[in-house]
């Protein structure tokens, strides 16, 4: 797994819980905050490291450690300045990657414009499918097709590079099947296996979740 990347949820709601829960129980570090105190002491059960803290003010965010971390989601979609805010601050203090749940369209318009490396509209994505992709090293996304398979985007690795998918027998090694590959922003399914492959490119396969601790 994923687990060596450091990460702070922002917000405790159904959303933002479930993507610090999910993350906790496979292992990753994860400091959570909430500015409500009685929603901090609920969820620290389950959520080993959980403060009550306001996520607007940059010196909080600093003695809390949030500069340390790898990955920053925010899931207070319903409080467009704070969310702002914190992804603002993120990216000032160096945080690399930052994650904003919103309410709607504009308001992903808007995290996108302040800083936000990612938005993410909870009726299209689940806490637990973000935290499952954030776990997956290298994996740009998942779709899970069913308990059993799913159909991820994969980045090329950079031992992959310049070699062709015959050379690398990827089917063999880690039980994928290669159903299309992305190259300059267009999507193909007619695959030459003799290509080599670009650090550019991007990999859709499908591949059984039980297996995709090959690739991690």
């Amino acid at each position: 797994m994923g687990t060596h990347r450091s990460y702070a949820v922002f917000g405790l709601g159904r959303y933002g819980k479930a993507v610090a829960k999910e993350l906790v129980s496979n292992g990753a570090e994860v400091i959570a905050v909430d500015m409500d105190e009685e929603i901090v002491n609920s969820a620290a059960g389950e959520i080993p490291y959980c403060k009550c803290a306001d996520v607007t003010d940059i010196e909080v965010l600093k003695r809390l450690g949030i500069a340390n971390v790898d990955v920053a989601v925010i899931a207070m979609a319903t409080n467009l300045e704070a969310s702002v805010m914190a992804a603002m601050l993120c990216k000032e203090i160096g945080v690399k990657t930052v994650i904003a749940k919103c309410a709607s369209e504009m308001n992903c318009k808007i995290l996108s414009k302040v800083g936000a490396d990612r938005v993410v509209l909870p009726e299209s994505e689940s806490g637990i499918r973000l935290a499952k992709n954030l776990l997956s090293s290298g994996f740009v996304d998942i779709i899970e097709l069913s308990k059993d398979v799913s159909m991820i985007e994969l980045e090329v690795r950079p031992e992959w590079e310049g070699k062709n998918l015959i050379e690398l027998n990827l089917r063999k090694k880690y039980s994928i099947n290669i159903v299309a590959v992305i190259e300059d922003g267009q999507v193909s399914a007619n695959i030459d296996p003799e290509k080599p492959l670009k650090k550019s490119m991007r990999l859709i396969v499908m591949a059984n979740l039980a297996k995709l601790g090959k690739l991690r």
